[in-house]
Parts: structure tokens; C-alpha cells; sequence
């Protein structure tokens, strides 16, 4: 099954990190849609429909903690999984994403090997 999937983060190189990087994991990907902060995200959710959303913590305009929040209060988009994917690792933080409904929390830098692992584990293989 391949998979839509919505990259938010502000930095470009980032995103383009992270798009080769599921081309090289072998994550079969539809469409993949790129946002540079949470509202741009909310945006591309209220017109196109995305299997997983990696998402920054720390970005501009909206921060990945207030976009979570956004998709929790929204029934229809509060059931896509959102994967965490930021140099910020601290225990609290995690436990605070964790309680707000991260499915899994990639820490920068990555391999493609740590990215296929969480993708298949929530997809369970689908990709």
C-alpha cells in the first residue's frame, strides 16, 4: 500500500532530508506533501487526505505542539499518526507529546533504517 504522507518542518533541507530518506527506507509513497509549519499543514489536511504526518516541534507561525493539539480537537484528523521528528529529546517533552497522542519520536540525525522501523510499526508493514 503506498502511503500519502505530510512532511512539516521549516526548514527545506529537512524536508528533502526526510523525503529521500523514505525513498531510500523503501517506504512506498503516494503523494507526499510538505508544509513548513503547522498551519501550512491544517491547510494541505483540509484539502487532501495523508496516511502519516512527520512533523518538527519548533517551527514559526505554528509550532508542532499547537498543530498536535489542533488535529486532536478535529475528529476527522485526530486519528492520522503523527510521528515526531526533532533534535529536542528530553524525557518531559516526549511524555508530553506521548500524552498528546505522538504515535513515535524519530530523533535527528536519522537513518533510513530508524524511519522504515516506524513507519511499519504503525502501519504494521503496509508501506
Amino acid at each position: 500500500m503506498s502511503l500519502n504522507i505530510l512532511v512539516v518542518d521549516d526548514s527545506i533541507t529537512v524536508r528533502a532530508v526526510i523525503a529521500k530518506t523514505l525513498e531510500v527506507a523503501g517506504v512506498s509513497v503516494n503523494c507526499l506533501y510538505q508544509a513548513a509549519n503547522g498551519k501550512e499543514a491544517l491547510d494541505i489536511l483540509a484539502e487532501q487526505w495523508v496516511d502519516l504526518i512527520f512533523s518538527d516541534i519548533n517551527m514559526p507561525i505554528m509550532g508542532g505542539v499547537e498543530m498536535i493539539e489542533k488535529l486532536n480537537a478535529d475528529a476527522t484528523l485526530s486519528c492520522i499518526p503523527v510521528i515526531v521528528v526533532s533534535t529536542e529529546g528530553s524525557a518531559t517533552r516526549m511524555e508530553e507529546l506521548k500524552s498528546k497522542g505522538v504515535r513515535a519520536y524519530i530523533r535527528k540525525p536519522f537513518t533510513p533504517e530508524m524511519v522504515r522501523k516506524v513507519v511499519d510499526d504503525i502501519t504494521g508493514g503496509a508501506s
